[in-house]
Parts: C-alpha cells; sequence; structure tokens
C-alpha cells in the first residue's frame, strides 16, 4: 500500500468497511482520489445470506490489499500496527467490531464512523431496522467522531431520509447508502483538512438498541396489527424473515402481509383462501409465505 512521504500533504487515510455503505464510501474515496495505506473489511460468513455489495471485491478491483482479521489487534500489538500504517485519518463504514481507542487517538486528523440514523437517536447496530420495527416515518445517516462510548462522538453531518408506511428495511437501507455518500462527498475537503465540524450530540435524547437475531423476528398474534407488520416489513428479504405459528401450517416464514379490517381471536385463521390470521385488534392477509423446516 502506498506510503506518504515526509512533508507530504496527502494524508495516511485508513479505512474499516463493510456491507453497502463501507462498499460505496470506499467507491467514493476511490474516485476521489483517496487510496487508503490500509483497509480492514470481513470474511463473509457462510451462514449469512451476502445481500451487499462486497468491499474485498471492490479493493481487489482497484489492486487494493485488505485485512480479515476475526478481531483487531490486542493493545500489545498497537506499535506494531501504528508502525505499518501510521493512520493521520481513520474512517470506519459499517464495519461490524469497535475500533480500540488507542488506534483512534493515533490520527491527528480525527476518527470517523457513518452510522446508519440521525443521532443521537437509535445508537447500536441494526438501526434501520429498528427504525422500520418502531414505525419511524424518518431517519439518515450521520457522519461522527468517533469516541470510546459506540455512536456518542461529536457530529459532523447528518442527512435524513424518509420511511414510508409500506417501506421494506432494505428499502430504507438503499436511501440511507445515498446518504451517507453524500455526507462524505460533502464533507470529504474538510476531514482531509483536519478541518470538519464538531456538533456535540445531546446525550439525554440518545436512545441505544442492540444487534438483532433471527429469532427475533417471531411474531405474536396477540400484538396490534400494526407492530406485527412493523417487524415482517423489517425483517423481510434479504434479511431473515419474520415468522409465527399458523394453524394448519405449523410455524411460517412470513415475507409480506396487507393489514385488513377483519376481526377474530389472536392466530385464528379467518380465511384460507386468501390467508388470513387476526391479531389483537383486526387482522392480517398474508401474501408472501412459506411453512418452515421441521425441526
Amino acid at each position: 500500500m502506498p506510503a506518504s512521504h515526509p512533508g507530504s500533504l496527502t494524508p495516511r487515510v485508513l479505512i474499516f468497511a463493510y456491507s453497502n455503505v463501507g462498499h460505496d464510501c470506499l467507491d467514493l474515496l476511490l474516485r476521489r482520489g483517496v487510496r487508503p495505506v490500509g483497509l480492514f473489511t470481513h470474511a463473509d460468513d457462510p451462514s449469512e445470506t451476502r445481500w451487499f455489495r462486497s468491499v474485498a471485491d471492490l479493493a481487489t478491483s482497484h489492486g487494493i490489499s485488505f485485512l480479515t482479521p476475526e478481531r483487531l489487534p490486542p493493545a500489545d500489538w498497537l506499535p506494531r500496527f501504528l508502525h505499518e500504517f501510521r493512520p493521520d485519518l481513520i474512517f470506519s463504514f459499517y464495519y461490524r467490531r469497535m475500533i480500540p481507542t488507542a488506534l483512534l487517538d493515533t490520527a491527528r486528523l480525527g476518527a470517523f464512523n457513518m452510522h446508519g440514523s440521525l443521532l443521537p437517536k437509535y445508537r447500536g447496530k441494526a438501526p434501520v431496522n429498528w427504525a422500520v420495527l418502531r414505525g419511524e416515518t424518518r431517519t439518515g445517516a450521520t457522519l461522527h467522531h468517533m469516541v470510546r462510548e459506540p455512536d456518542a462522538g461529536d457530529i459532523v453531518d447528518q442527512e435524513p431520509v424518509p420511511i414510508g408506511p409500506r417501506d421494506s428495511a432494505i428499502e430504507v437501507m438503499d436511501r440511507v447508502t445515498a446518504a451517507a455518500v453524500s455526507i462524505l462527498d460533502r464533507q470529504l475537503d474538510a476531514l482531509l483538512s483536519g478541518t470538519a465540524p464538531r456538533h456535540p450530540q445531546d446525550h439525554a435524547e440518545a436512545s441505544y438498541f442492540g444487534g438483532r437475531r433471527p429469532e427475533d423476528g417471531r411474531i405474536d398474534w396477540d400484538q396490534p396489527t400494526a407492530e406485527i407488520f412493523n417487524l415482517i416489513r423489517a425483517v423481510t428479504r434479504p434479511y431473515p424473515g419474520a415468522f409465527g405459528p399458523v394453524p394448519g401450517l405449523g410455524l411460517t416464514r412470513i415475507w409480506w402481509a396487507e393489514p385488513t379490517n377483519e376481526f377474530g381471536s389472536p392466530g385464528e385463521v379467518l380465511s384460507t383462501d386468501p390467508l388470513i390470521i387476526a391479531t389483537r385488534d383486526s387482522a392480517l392477509r398474508l401474501t408472501e409465505f412459506e411453512p418452515m423446516p421441521s425441526r
């Protein structure tokens, strides 16, 4: 990887990136002439459906080497790490692991993370899925200074995106990715010169959400229709999907459903063609579903 020479005005940029935000932000940097001195990404998990664009493939197409460690180096490896990369500026674009504070502190121009929400709301993991699940009408992308606490650093820039009442999480994620690239593009000169803005977050307004697992998609039919519908659209393809018990079918994966104004006991089948299941306050017509294999 290229090295800067003493007195060079070109900052040494170290990048941690994954998923669509990582791919598209790296692509923007390369198009703007920023070539990383180091690139970290993740090896794809064979148990996870890879629906997103590959940072590794993009790097390979540009002749950029990259590392995919299972964990970042321990503290006693930091001197060697810094000797090799000597970063002036650090970016994290949807990288899935925390970067050691000791490393962040070495970047003289700062260390910055791109987060998929309008901070301080929805700190933590899977912010887009959580925002859809909770019925939000907008979210966005936030570029912020990295500190020890996740997603708590001063804000550089934000860009909101809408969440429609029938949008799936992947549709919102596409908008968030475009917003992230837009933010990085307009702030890049300031980031490279060390003059990036700092707007403190209002920590009293912060909300934090943890990671989601496939089993978190289980449907409880004794919930309001709106909450079940939000869960379905928050985890439908390419995510693992929502699932619940359906009389006559057993445990069923539900990829999409439509709210209806019919009524019955929660979980009751009100119609088989089309398949309509009662909820606490109305019902859902299942439009895309499949029985799950018996374990």
